[in-house]
């Protein structure tokens, strides 16, 4: 427990974007979708409940009872919300859960979308069933919450039906999550500038590739997301320490993304393409206090992965 108190941990549960898409050619970098697992001093925050939130649940029924954890959601789209209804610790007397989300361009809070998810004709089980306290936390765009000694910020990206991302600031570090958002043709994106300035660790929707994106017979302009370029502009406009892409599509199998990995650390050497199982630590070597420390200890791509970058 003492060393939890000095730790911030970053562990990714789902990496796609869109849908689930487990198969024989997403063994190594994962099939899941969207959820994030930060540790926080004591704290347990996490972010968006796609498909990876199953499997973060499983993990934690050892840790049970969880009284001060803390949920936070990008929007609603399925693939950020669908592992939600499978989530075992929420349904267990005696843990709580406080939950955060904007308000949808409709006037729904994330209360009301997480709780229509589940109604019939959709889902057998409705959310009352949920035995543990689930506290609902309706946030404006720009709005900041406190949580003791760590903030976590949020502004609005570019995504088609509204999407927030967030900054965790504690002690030292920053940690920020951009995911479903699209890039300017014509500028850099100033909010999510503000998210990542001088973060030790952007985790960034790309989504795509550029040629992918403007592809003339199958252009994604207008779809909400981004490519690893730009995220390598973003990276270097905001003197990000470490870059960790995210969002893969499900059409991108693990030799595609191999290749990303490869292209993106080219131009940004400092970079990671997201794994299920990722496992990301700040500040835990003793001769470097602002270190970044990468391990897997569920399951590595690659043969003993681990590297450190001082800050």
């Amino acid at each position: 427990m003492a060393n939890s108190q000095h730790r911030f941990t970053v562990r990714f549960w789902g990496v796609r974007g869109s849908i689930a898409c487990p198969g024989s050619g997403t063994v190594r970098y994962g099939g899941n979708t969207s959820c994030v697992e930060m540790r926080v001093g004591n704290k347990l925050l996490i972010f968006d409940g796609g498909t990876g939130l199953r499997v973060l649940g499983q993990a934690l029924l050892p840790e049970m009872p969880i009284t001060d954890a803390h949920l936070f959601f990008t929007h609603s789209h399925w693939d950020h919300i669908q592992g939600f209804p499978f989530f075992v610790p929420a349904f267990v007397k005696g843990n709580c859960f406080n939950i955060y989300g904007a308000i949808a361009p409709n006037g729904s809070t994330i209360e009301q979308r997480l709780t229509d998810q589940m109604l019939h004709p959709n889902f057998p089980v409705p959310l009352q069933v949920m035995g543990a306290d689930l506290k609902f936390h309706d946030l404006e765009v720009g709005d900041s919450v406190s949580l003791d000694d760590a903030k976590v910020e949020t502004a609005l990206l570019n995504h088609p039906g509204e999407a927030i991302g967030y900054r965790v600031n504690w002690q030292n570090y920053a940690v920020a999550y951009i995911t479903d958002t699209e890039h300017f043709p014509d500028r850099l994106d100033e909010n999510v500038l503000k998210l990542s300035r001088h973060a030790d660790l952007l985790i960034y929707d790309a989504t795509y590739t550029d040629e992918e994106y403007h592809n003339p017979r199958s252009s994604k302009v207008g779809w909400g997301h981004s490519t690893w370029q730009e995220a390598v502009k973003i990276a270097k406009a905001a003197s990000v320490k470490k870059l960790v892409i995210f969002h893969h599509d499900p059409l991108h199998d693990d030799n595609f993304m191999d290749q990303v990995r490869e292209d993106t650390a080219k131009q940004f050497p400092n970079s990671l393409v997201a794994w299920e199982g990722l496992t990301i630590e700040l500040g835990q070597q003793p001769n470097h206090p602002n270190s970044v420390t990468v391990s897997s200890p569920i399951y590595s791509p690659f043969a003993e992965e681990r590297s450190e970058v001082s800050a």
